[in-house]
């Protein structure tokens, strides 16, 4: 296949203005640098207009692609008056000379495109009597939709129309305030199994779609579904383009995929055999409480049965059953309930008379409650059958343990196949106020509860970062249990669902970590961050403390005046002071450089270190020579990109848990250098995410959020002063490599967390004034290093990241799954 070849996602027609085609794609080879894009109808050329997205939303649009696409290429084109009386058009793609065809499309099928609308039906859902549809579609102006049954009669019902940020960039053209999303609901009775159609209109065109793709379908029927979109995008974009298309798709077939995983790691029947015949010297009482609420009855009675199956005894299950007006008519869920306590006194079930939200709700299970530790599950979920003996055994290892959390996976609505495995590191408070990776499967001691307060309806939507905000806060010991022990019942597809339809959620998650953030007596505001769900923390401090940015120094003036100019020239924050560090500099062109610094800018210094390189004694110098009361140790080959770079380190390092803060580090073509560093990488630590492209999101957004690591790097890293004073600066016995490493583990043996802040930006044309190690001296000089750290912190870093997880691989800086 031609590596540069186009790939057209969607044509189609602009929503008000006749006679232009509008087409969104991208490049094999993931950039639209040197390409160019034609469009040709019968031959002759048609006037384009191009516009290249980039950024992280694109990223994540192609996040499942086998190739990191980073920029979409959005055409529009410009017909022919007489285009209906034409026969065919062509989509043209050129790189260095090279012409191929990327797309190519009948008139007459233009002409049937024309007359409907732009939809797509995501998913299609039918139980208790009614039928559920989501999906979105756009036209000119407001468009009308209409359920209608087999015979094509409408029934009536009742849709909500949602935002939707991801179609801004397919419909450029739509109004800023259009909601193309939708949720069509209705009562449909015995009807539910028959056949229904979706019509929607707006002022000038209709579409009329039969629904399948019914997410309680047979197998047959999805594959069916998806053997329809594949003809489509074969047509489309022909064969070899659909081939790509299918390999891309088809990961669970890749050596490292979940499937393949669970077939070596996960749980065995002897092992759930010897966890039932283990009794432990501690057996702590579990009360799992659980909301009930218009639930399915097929998956309540698969979650009642997962507790049931648990290999360790002693729990409690506490249901809470809302009842509603419209649901559970003939009784289906209080049957269940109480045959279920019949059959097991360990099952205790009470009656609402009202919905009270999920909060409310909640709380009514909490206070059923007598166990040692609540164990938080939703009504539709699995717990798996080794859960409670793993939270068990973690609470036997430390009987201080307060709060428990573990990985979880999604499972299929049928329960049939499990799929996004979400391997967590360890308590992280930073990630947490970044995103709630805790989630499930979640436990806290009873009194811990208690002290944190009830479930705040005021969060609805949001409640559980909210109650795990406050647990955590007052817990002395939170055990995170590395391993899969919930599954969250999803649909596969549900990734391409509208996020939208959930804002109020989202912003009562902001509102909780800002909460959060005012009991600590931290201020700070929080904002919504790239992604639903991701939020970002910007710190409000009085103070401005002077910061002394140390840049050691030998040559390359060209390179440190751009590093230097980067900051005078962008930086937001200004109360900075400047110590350069030469070292053994020969160049004219650098003292003239010196002079000319110190001439234009009193707060700029130059401090002479006399000795060989040793890029610790270099700093430790510096440092001694600065006047602030934070550091910012930083490389002369770097450039900061945007002016907030500086606030947003110092903003994380002004708290007094924190000792260190680094930054997100590109090389010159925009692929990632440093996102943090992880202990095992290459047998001693390494840097998270290398190569990987600047708007990629990481494995869980993890690129894109801010998080505590065990190291960062010290090209650009802000660190207190007395901190660093503290631990005694940087180990001089490092010359070169992993003292970075080993200085921000010294600091993590003080208590002081170590921040990893993606929102600080910079470019490093990585050690430039050094040069490389690829000499004998300097490759002996590095495996000495290598052995110096390990004799250091050989312990920490074969007991494994906790930052990290066991069941990720340490063979590269991806975070796949452990081969």
């Amino acid at each position: 296949m031609d590596a540069h070849r186009f790939f057209v996602e969607k044509l189609r027609f602009h929503l008000t203005e006749p006679d232009k085609l509008v087409f969104v794609g991208w490049f094999f080879d993931g950039s639209t640098a040197e390409h160019t894009l034609s469009v040709f109808l019968d031959g002759v050329q048609l006037p384009l207009l191009m516009q290249v997205n980039k950024g992280a939303e694109v990223r994540q649009k192609y996040l499942r692609s086998i190739n990191e696409i980073t920029e979409e290429a959005v055409g529009i084109v410009t017909l022919p008056a007489d285009w209906r009386q034409r026969r065919r058009l062509c989509i043209e793609s050129s790189w260095r000379g090279h012409k191929s065809k990327a797309y190519t499309i009948s008139v007459r099928k233009l002409c049937k495109m024309e007359s409907g609308l732009e939809y797509y039906i995501e998913n299609c859902h039918r139980g208790d009597g009614k039928v559920t549809v989501t999906g979105w579609c756009m036209g000119a102006g407001e468009v009308k939709l209409e359920l209608l049954d087999g015979a094509k009669r409408p029934v009536s019902g009742r849709s909500e129309r949602y935002f939707r940020r991801d179609l801004l960039s397919v419909f450029p053209e739509c109004a800023a305030d259009a909601k193309p999303g939708f949720l069509v609901e209705t009562p449909v009775g015995d009807a539910a199994g028959g056949a229904f159609y979706l019509r929607m209109r707006d002022s000038a065109r209709i579409s009329l779609v039969k629904l399948k793709k019914w997410d309680g379908g047979t197998p047959l029927q999805y594959a069916m579904g998806k053997a329809e979109d594949a003809l489509r995008y074969l047509a489309r974009n022909g064969f070899a383009a659909t081939v790509y298309k299918i390999r891309s798709k088809l990961g669970g077939h890749e050596p490292n995929s979940y499937e393949n995983w669970l077939k070596k790691y996960d749980v065995t029947a002897e092992e759930l055999e010897r966890e039932r015949q283990e009794r432990f010297s501690h057996a702590p009482k579990f009360s799992v409480v659980v909301p009930v609420y218009k639930t399915n009855p097929v998956f309540l009675r698969e979650m009642i049965a997962s507790i049931l199956s648990q290999t360790y005894e002693n729990w409690e299950l506490c249901l809470a059953w809302a009842q509603a007006a419209d649901a559970d008519s003939d009784g289906k869920l209080e049957a269940i309930l109480k045959e279920y306590a019949d059959r097991d006194a360990r099952i205790r079930y009470t009656v609402l008379p009202e919905n009270r939200g999920i909060s409310g709700n909640t709380n009514a299970a909490v206070d059923m409650a007598s166990g040692d530790y609540l164990v938080l599950a939703d009504h539709d979920d699995i717990v798996p059958a080794n859960a409670l003996y793993e939270f068990a055994a973690a609470v036997n290892k430390d009987r201080a343990v307060d709060v428990l959390y573990s990985d979880e996976d999604k499972i299929s609505m049928d329960g049939r196949k499990r799929f996004e495995p979400h391997f967590k590191p360890d308590y992280n408070p930073d990630l947490l106020c970044s995103v709630n990776y805790i989630c499930h499967l979640f436990a806290v001691r009873r009194d811990v509860a208690g002290a944190a307060g009830v479930f705040d309806s005021a969060y609805d939507g949001a409640q559980d970062l909210d109650f795990i905000l406050r647990c955590c806060e007052c817990a002395k010991k939170i055990c995170h249990v590395p391993k899969i022990l919930y599954h969250w019942r999803c649909h596969m597809d549900s990734t391409a669902q509208n996020p939208e339809s959930k804002r109020y959620a989202f912003e009562a998650g902001r509102a909780a970590v800002e909460a959060h953030y005012r009991r600590l007596g931290i201020p700070a505001r929080v904002e919504h961050g790239m992604f639903p769900g991701m939020y970002r923390t910007v710190y409000q401090w009085d103070e401005e403390p002077l910061v002394s940015v140390v840049i050691p120094n030998k040559d390359h003036s060209a390179d440190l005046a751009k590093c230097m100019d980067s900051i005078f020239e962008k930086s937001a924050y200004r109360n900075l002071e400047f110590v350069i560090v030469e070292n053994n500099s020969t160049e004219p062109e650098t003292f003239a450089y010196y002079d000319r610094l110190r001439e234009e800018y009193e707060n700029v210094r130059v401090v002479t270190y006399e000795g060989a390189f040793n890029y610790s004694k270099i700093n430790n110098f510096g440092v001694s020579c600065a006047k602030g009361e934070y550091l910012l140790l930083l490389n002369n080959d770097t450039e900061m990109i945007d002016g907030s770079c500086i606030g947003e380190l110092l903003g994380f390092c002004m708290r007094e848990d924190v000792g260190i803060v680094g930054a997100k580090l590109l090389y010159a073509d925009e692929t990632i250098q440093h996102a943090g560093v992880v202990l095992g990488f290459g047998g001693t630590a390494g840097h998270a995410f290398i190569g990987k492209q600047r708007y990629d999101t990481g494995y869980a957004g993890r690129i894109l959020c801010a998080q505590d690591c065990s190291a960062v790097t010290a090209a650009c890293m802000m660190v207190k002063r007395r901190v660093y004073e503290q631990v005694g600066g940087l180990t001089e016995e490092l010359a070169v490599a992993f003292n970075d490493i080993d200085f921000c583990l010294k600091v993590r043996e003080t208590g002081k967390l170590v921040v990893y802040n993606p929102r600080a930006e910079l470019f490093h044309y990585e050690s430039k004034s050094r040069g490389l190690e690829d000499s004998p001296e300097k490759v002996e000089r590095f495996n000495g290093e290598v052995e110096i750290l390990l004799s250091r912190w050989r312990g920490r870093i074969e007991q494994g990241d906790p930052y990290y997880n066991p069941n990720l691989t340490l063979d590269n800086s991806d975070f796949s799954l452990r081969k």
